[in-house]
């Protein structure tokens, strides 16, 4: 059974099936999903699926392209939200400068609020990072207040993981390490020790060869966990088994 351990099947394009397509999930082999928060509103709708259906979890989180949209009050509502027992992880937070979609001063400034929230009520933290790897390990480095935390989505080289294995945090691998033009992400992948990875589908987005182009879901975890068992020497059961107990110990689930 596959936990996958970031989606948004709050987006809208899962509005014409999203009952039945979640309904299914346990059949499906997926015993446990993620829906990651990417402002205060996605974040609420998370938590509406998390108490919907009993193998859903939310993390409560503004993702940098959205720092913007932070206000005063936008922490106090969080931190309410987080109190909801199925809220699991503070999330996604982070920096992204490819886009650049809000003033990268204010990324820096709603990352850092949304980090000492996560330490003030002992949340682990899911990071988005892209082209701002400096910016969001300093950051990290300098808050060093008990946080833990998962690399979503992680496409680097095996000196950027490192340094985050060195922190003590995790890596999170999605449909990516299946491309062909991606063979650093999968060679990274396959060097992390068995303990500190997890598996994601980052739903609805990066669909994983042979189904790439279409809208992700969790079924296609087994796509890339067959691409990552088969570089590691394992069976696909076999990392399953290891990604969804790491996914279970890291955010807290029994």
């Amino acid at each position: 059974m596959f936990f996958d351990t970031h989606a948004h099947y709050d987006d809208e394009r899962y509005d014409g099936d999203r009952d039945a397509l979640l309904s299914a999930m346990p059949e499906q082999g997926v015993s446990l999903i993620l829906n990651a928060g990417s402002s205060v509103e996605a974040s609420r709708r998370g938590l509406a699926l998390a108490e919907k259906y009993p193998f859903v979890y939310a993390a409560v989180g503004v993702h940098p392209h959205d720092s913007s949209d932070m206000d005063d009050g936008s922490i106090p509502e969080m931190r309410e939200l987080l109190k909801n027992k199925k809220a699991v992880a503070v999330g996604e937070i982070g920096l992204d400068y490819h886009y650049d979609l809000s003033p990268r001063d204010v990324q820096r400034a709603r990352f850092r609020e949304q980090l000492e929230l996560a330490s003030e009520l002992k949340k682990p933290v899911i990071i988005h990072e892209r082209e701002a790897f400096s910016d969001v390990v300093d950051i990290l480095e300098a808050h060093r207040s008990g946080v833990i935390g998962v690399f979503h989505c992680f496409s680097g080289d095996w000196a950027a993981a490192k340094r985050i294995l060195d922190m003590g945090w995790m890596l999170s691998f999605t449909g990516v390490i299946t491309f062909k033009s991606a063979r650093a992400a999968l060679e990274t992948a396959v060097r992390v020790p068995a303990d500190r990875i997890m598996l994601e589908t980052d739903a609805p987005y990066l669909s994983p060869e042979p189904v790439r182009g279409g809208r992700n879901d969790s079924r296609n975890l087994l796509h890339i966990a067959r691409r990552l068992a088969s570089s590691r020497g394992v069976t696909v059961e076999e990392l399953a088994e290891t990604t969804l107990n790491n996914g279970k110990k890291f955010f807290g689930i029994g």
